[in-house]
């Protein structure tokens, strides 16, 4: 499976002179446009897309990196995944350091306001009506982090060749089983004319 990222808001919530991050980093039937209308497709989440999601040990990243300290994790519960009607809502409270108070002083003061998720899809439906196709993700197989980015991955050219690498194949996947179909149908016919 192909590990993504997506984008999200973040905001900071002021409690008792705790250092609390709060936002949701993924937001259900929201409609993205990933890479661009010549050379992409329309994402969108279900719902019901994190019912059986792996989540029990996520981490709060900066910029998705493993190699920057961590900034809050649910196994100790300093950060907390919430799944209610909107989306995935998320609140870290970020332990005092150095480094956790710059992050929190960059939200505060507006240059950091966007969340990142990095995940692995397990079921999805495309439709190619449109001029666009449209990827509508119905089950989250994995959470492997949430990420308060500086640099939103839908700019990330990496992140498109994945996901739109993704897209081609799940494309091809379904042409190749329309053209097995119709071929069956074709030989089917054949076969009912040559018997009468």
């Amino acid at each position: 499976m192909i590990k993504e990222t997506r984008l999200a808001n973040v905001t900071l919530h002021e409690e008792d002179d705790k250092m609390i991050l709060e936002g949701y980093a993924l937001v259900f039937n929201n409609e993205t446009l990933i890479g661009d209308e010549a050379y992409g497709f329309i994402e969108e989440i279900d719902a019901r897309a994190l019912s059986e999601t792996k989540m029990k040990d996520v981490p709060m990243k900066y910029n998705h990196m493993d190699s920057f300290l961590i900034l809050a994790r649910t196994r100790n519960k300093s950060l907390t995944l919430t799944v209610d009607s909107i989306g995935l809502k998320v609140r870290a409270e970020l332990l005092d350091t150095h480094t956790n108070q710059d992050i929190y002083k960059m939200v505060r003061s507006g240059l950091l306001d966007k969340m990142s998720f990095a995940f692995t899809v397990d079921e999805q439906v495309w439709n190619r009506e449109g001029s666009i196709p449209k990827r509508t993700i119905t089950k989250i197989e994995r959470l492997y982090d949430v990420s308060v980015v500086d640099t939103p991955a839908y700019d990330s050219t990496s992140i498109y060749a994945r996901s739109l690498e993704s897209m081609e194949l799940e494309l091809k996947a379904m042409d190749m089983v329309e053209q097995e179909e119709q071929s069956k149908l074709i030989k089917k016919r054949i076969k009912i004319k040559s018997q009468i």
